[in-house]
């Protein structure tokens, strides 16, 4: 204990108080305080190993926790596995912070990890306010020592510390207050569309200044770098907002919300075909700071037929009404691959083999384009030219732009059907399906472009005759009924169209749903992790969006 500090007990939490400011109050499980060790100063000799028992577990935390309340860093720190990161750090958030008193409560250890509350009282100037959350702490073994240990990371002191760089501090904001509304002036908020709160901090940070905001007094973690936006946490002193008008639509948001809730891993999102403008962006777990709508980067999956179609019309290589092979499997570049339970189709024609889904039909028209020395790049040529994928995208924040790149080998074929190296966000996807209902790319934004002066992607417009032959295809497979969509679109207002897709991932027993559709002047695209068949999970995602469009 520092000299000079006086220890009390009052209630069964003891409280450290140093040249008359208090810091620090912990709750005890068992009411106790005493000067006993921890247990594996007890035991001398070779240093101990094995599992940390349920006693050191709850000795360790006891001390750490202690120590950190009272505002004693450098004790912390040796009680941790990493004392020369942890020690520093726990003085930058008690000083970052301006914290004057802390209470922190533990909870009922789980194994080895410890959760627990903690209540900071932040002071700054004239303004005192409470900061409370849950945070936990795991105990382990020292490598060298055998004794039991604080496992080090940045995330103890607070959750949404997920760097060494990033710390907590209070003071003048960095950024402007802003207010942001949607289309028709509905004011958004991260407690009313819980998916929206890392958008929101990201627009405040672009566009604060903007749009007239002034900046108040908070608490935040700063992410220590210029490409990763920081987090608001406690707002001291309110600064004067700025009015920011987004694309946003509130009535399909709250569509948005709900529907990804009801899955672990979720995203969607939402675009005006005729605009661009983006209608929603949802994702679950909404408290994500990485927003997986936009930023994600996964195999989509057979959605890519949209786009392997419109390569196969515009190569001359098949019309929605040209009779294609769809075996049950297919070798190709020394690989085999299969449709689903290994159907087939006898006799059918482009239309039918999409609204299936036929992985063979797609990927036996390599054969024909390895003729012509375009297959490993017709691909990425048309997503690019036709569909904007790959180009630089200027949404108004951080988003993919999605890649399918030059392929070689097995990932040529792969590439037909969503696979290999291609990358998309439910942005990307969506988009294809808004470039179908528009017949052109109109690259996807989320505030004016007259806001920054951005630059937004351009691409050609698809012919009449691929529009009207996606659009037909789309169709079918949303209504005809063996679609793979129609179940998912039932009930979806005309016109409309789908695709569904389901992309296996490695290390996943369960491939990741994907499906994006369209209805009227609304497009959506969703993605389930581990959801399965694209109709089973992602399909009612889009669903939901699309009908409340």
């Amino acid at each position: 204990m520092r000299s000079g500090a006086k220890v009390a007990i009052v209630g069964g939490v003891f409280a450290v108080v140093a040249s008359g400011v208090g810091y620090g109050g912990y709750n005890l499980w068992n009411g106790v305080m005493g000067g006993e060790r921890s247990p594996e100063s007890k035991t001398a000799g070779a240093p101990r190993t094995g599992p940390v028992t349920d006693e050191e577990v709850t000795s360790v935390a006891r001390d750490f926790l202690a120590a950190w309340a009272a505002g004693e860093p450098e004790k912390a720190g040796q009680l941790t596995n990493d004392p020369v990161t942890a020690g520093p750090a726990v003085a930058a958030y008690r000083d970052g912070a301006k914290v004057t008193k802390a209470v922190i409560t533990p909870g009922a250890a789980v194994g080895t990890t410890v959760p627990f509350t903690v209540k900071a009282t932040i002071t700054y100037e004239d303004v005192t306010k409470d900061l409370s959350y849950e945070s936990q702490l795991t105990v382990v073994r020292g490598q060298t020592t055998g004794r039991a240990l604080v496992k080090w990371a940045p995330a103890v002191l607070h959750p949404k510390l997920l760097t060494a760089d990033a710390t907590v501090r209070t003071g003048a904001a960095k950024s402007a207050a802003v207010k942001a509304v949607d289309r028709d002036g509905v004011e958004l908020t991260a407690e009313k569309y819980p998916s929206l709160g890392p958008v929101l901090n990201q627009l405040r940070q672009r566009y604060g200044s903007k749009v007239g905001g002034s900046a108040g007094v908070e608490t935040w973690i700063d992410s220590g770098s210029e490409t990763v936006p920081d987090v608001p946490l406690l707002v001291l002193r309110k600064g004067k907002a700025g009015t920011l008008r987004t694309t946003i639509d509130a009535g399909v948001q709250a569509a948005a919300e709900k529907a990804v809730k009801e899955f672990g891993k979720a995203s969607v999102t939402a675009v005006e075909p005729s605009t661009g403008a983006i209608r929603a962006v949802a994702n679950s777990p909404a408290a994500a700071e990485f927003n997986t709508a936009l930023q994600g980067q996964q195999a989509p999956g057979s959605t890519m037929k949209i786009v392997t179609a419109a390569m196969m019309m515009q190569n001359g290589l098949a019309t929605p009404g040209t009779k294609v092979e769809c075996p049950p499997d297919v070798i190709s570049r020394s690989q085999k691959f299969e449709n689903l339970d290994r159907f087939s189709i006898t006799g059918g024609t482009l239309t039918e083999a999409f609204r299936r889904s036929c992985n063979t039909a797609f990927i036996k028209a390599i054969t024909r384009l390895s003729d012509m020395k375009i297959a490993d790049t017709a691909l990425g040529d048309t997503a690019r030219d036709s569909f904007g994928i790959g180009q630089v995208w200027q949404v108004g924040l951080p988003a993919a732009d999605g890649s399918v790149p030059e392929s070689a080998g097995s990932d040529t074929p792969a590439s037909y059907i969503g696979q290999g190296k291609i990358m998309m966000s439910a942005l990307n996807v969506a988009s294809l399906s808004a470039t179908v209902k528009n017949g052109g790319f109109l690259q996807p934004y989320l505030v004016a472009r007259d806001l920054d002066d951005r630059e937004f992607a351009k691409a050609d417009r698809l012919s009449p005759e691929v529009a009207l032959g996606l659009q037909r295809m789309m169709n079918a497979a949303a209504t005809a009924s063996d679609g793979t969509a129609t179940k998912a679109m039932a009930g979806v207002p005309f016109p409309k169209g789908a695709k569904t897709g389901s992309a296996e991932i490695d290390g996943q027993t369960v491939s990741n749903s994907w499906f994006t559709g369209y209805s009227g002047d609304l497009a959506a695209a969703a993605v389930v992790q581990s959801g399965g068949h694209g109709g089973d999970a992602a399909g009612p995602v889009v669903a939901r969006v699309l009908k409340a469009g």
